[in-house]
This record gives structure tokens, sequence and C-alpha cells, in this order.
């Protein structure tokens, strides 16, 4: 795997540990609480970033359809840590796969999102991968925080 795409694991990888570090103490019931009546858990939110992950890399990038069920992502209760953390290593583990076959050049490549006909550079979807998991792993330390303070109440 060529440096660029090596660093790029890496940073998602330390995303996902940070993503892990986060959870890893809670109770079961404080992964699926929300501090909001339409807010998102962390079960959800890190169920709904490793489709996102997968649906970018996959279906957009490698052109391997995903079977994401992304409206499915929102619903997603009673996972363990554990659980979480499997499906962020094998997206993980998915997403090294599909850089591994990459080269500099196809940076410039075009694709076509299948859920919006948007075309979209590699490096785009790469780019906003990233970004992606990033915004996420900040709900996921906020959502954290809310819980922890609304029990010390």
């Amino acid at each position: 795997m060529q440096l660029f795409y090596t660093d790029y694991l890496d940073n998602l990888n330390e995303l996902h540990t940070d993503i892990l570090r986060t959870i890893s103490d809670l109770p079961h019931e404080a992964l699926d609480w929300s501090p909001f009546s339409d807010g998102n858990s962390c079960s959800v939110i890190i169920t709904h970033l490793v489709g996102a992950e997968k649906y970018w890399l996959g279906d957009v990038v490698a052109g391997v359809p995903s079977g994401r069920d992304r409206k499915a992502e929102f619903g997603v209760k009673n996972l363990t840590v554990g659980e979480l953390e499997a499906r962020l290593q094998e997206s993980l583990s998915f997403v090294g796969d599909v850089l591994a076959n990459l080269v500099l050049g196809d940076l410039e490549t075009s694709r076509i999102s299948p859920r919006n006909d948007q075309e979209v550079t590699i490096a785009w979807a790469l780019d906003h991968t990233l970004k992606h998991t990033a915004i996420h792993l900040g709900h996921v330390q906020i959502t954290r925080q809310l819980w922890q303070e609304q029990r010390e109440d």
C-alpha cells in the first residue's frame, strides 16, 4: 500500500480508537441513551458512521455494493461495546482492503454516488469519509459527557 493510503488508514484507525476509548467503560444502558427525544445514541452514531465508511469506500470508491440500510442504522439498540468494536474493526479492515488496491493517480478519478448520482472524485470521497467519522467521534464524546452529567444530577 502506498504511503498516502497507509497514512489515511492510520488516521481512520486513530479515530476508531478514540471512539472505543470513549465508550469502553460505559454501562450497557449508556450505549442506547440519547440526550434528546430525536437525538442519537452512541450505538446509533457508531453504526451510522460504519455504514457511511462502507458506503463511500465500497459503493462509491470500489464499486462494491455494501448493502447498506441507512434508515436501519438509526434504529439499532442493545449492542455491546464488543459488538460496536467488531463493527469498527470490520469497517477498518474493509477500508484497508479497498485502499490497498488504489494508487495515487486514482485520487483524481471520478465516481458516481449511487444514492444521489452525485459525481465525486475518489479524493473527495476519502476526505468526506474521514471528516464524517471525525465529526461523529465528537458526537460520541459529547453524548458520553451529557450521559455522565445527567447521572450526576
